[in-house]
């Protein structure tokens, strides 16, 4: 379980696999507190730990994980946002975040309005009923806030703003025009939604 609060911009140290993958990440955290089978969000998927070193981790991804999101386009030196497993009584100043990852959008606006960037984001239409106005939603493991939402027979487009501290604290700070991010929605939207449909 995750709140979607980045606490590092991790890298990736190296690739290795053909079906199912083995990556190395470094990172700024401080390892001895992290065990073997621990789990970190990685642009917003949950990996297990299985390696570690001083300054880097590893982490095995299956074939299907690769499948449903980003992970295939990562690339040695790919920046990364990380984010360790919530503990009983931390603060939980994001939101719910289960770091599975829903599906994978794509950035269709990357402009930078005075200080702020307005990021906007399309996904398939069959995700509509799941984004409203003011909610809640991961995007590359990061809690961030729905601005606006435009619907549109095969997509659904949402805006968000980036203030200057997200952007520095985050891997958005290297995000394109087009390039595809993990989408997990918010899983109280997931649970009303689940529950409307069986009435």
């Amino acid at each position: 379980m995750f709140t979607g609060i980045i606490t590092d911009v991790g890298r990736i140290r190296s690739i290795e696999g053909a079906t199912d993958k083995q990556f190395v990440f470094e990172t700024g955290y401080d390892l001895s507190s992290v065990d073997i089978g621990a789990s970190i969000a990685c642009n917003g998927v949950c990996l297990t730990v299985v390696d570690k070193g001083t300054d880097y981790f590893g982490a095995d991804v299956s074939a299907k994980t690769i499948s449903v999101t980003t992970v295939n386009s990562w690339q040695k030196g790919h920046e990364v946002n990380l984010e360790r497993s919530l503990k009983l009584g931390d603060e939980l100043g994001g939101h719910i975040v289960t770091g599975h990852v829903d599906c994978v959008g794509k950035i269709t606006r990357f402009d930078r309005l005075g200080e702020s960037i307005t990021l906007n984001v399309a996904v398939s239409s069959e995700h509509k009923h799941l984004i409203a106005k003011k909610g809640s939603i991961t995007i590359n493991g990061a809690s961030l806030t729905v601005n606006a939402v435009t619907d549109r027979p095969e997509e659904c487009e949402f805006s968000i703003n980036l203030i200057p501290h997200t952007q520095n604290v985050t891997s958005f700070r290297s995000c394109q025009l087009g390039d595809k991010v993990n989408i997990e929605f918010d899983v109280l939207a997931r649970y009303v939604s689940r529950l409307k449909m069986s009435l």
